[in-house]
């Protein structure tokens, strides 16, 4: 069986990213991919870098996270944002198993309707800790809150279940 390709939004490797926490994907995944979309919304390269700008491109230069060599039109997901839609494109016309790094409710609801698996940010630390790569998923989560990346207290209480920390 083919190895399951893991393609990332940027929702995920910008909350990793300003978590010091980017490097988690790597150790889970090995090699992930993205599209020149999502890279354009994390790392364009203005004269003010993005949060986690710096991160993320370290992790394009160490060859792990990687482009994909195209991007494609069909089929149209006009009610997600453009990262979103090609990251769901792109596992549409890969023919290949896929995984799906994605926060957004509306981007995640549209993955699992095509047949993709999905997680996001919570579900890669939860993975993590379970893992061993991670001592614990609350400090992580108290450094994003911090940092203004929205997670309600629901979703906190949640992830803190799922952890075995609550």
């Amino acid at each position: 069986m083919a190895r399951q390709i893991v393609l990332a939004d940027a929702s995920p490797l910008i909350a990793l990213g300003i978590a010091g926490q980017l490097p988690l994907l790597r150790a889970l995944f090995g090699k992930v991919k993205t599209t020149a979309i999502v890279l354009g919304e994390v790392a364009p390269g203005g004269e003010r870098p993005l949060p986690a700008e710096a991160e993320i491109l370290q992790a394009v230069r160490a060859k792990w996270l990687t482009l994909l060599d195209r991007d494609w039109s069909e089929p149209v997901f006009t009610f997600l944002d453009p990262g979103e839609a090609s990251v769901l494109r792109a596992a549409s016309n890969l023919r290949a198993s896929c995984l799906l790094l994605v926060d957004d409710l509306p981007a995640r609801a549209a993955a699992k309707n095509s047949g993709f698996a999905v997680t996001g940010t919570a579900g890669i630390l939860v993975s993590a800790k379970r893992r061993g790569l991670l001592p614990a998923v609350r400090p992580v989560l108290e450094t994003l809150h911090a940092k203004g990346f929205r997670l309600s207290a629901q979703l906190i209480k949640g992830i803190m279940v799922e952890a075995g920390e609550s």
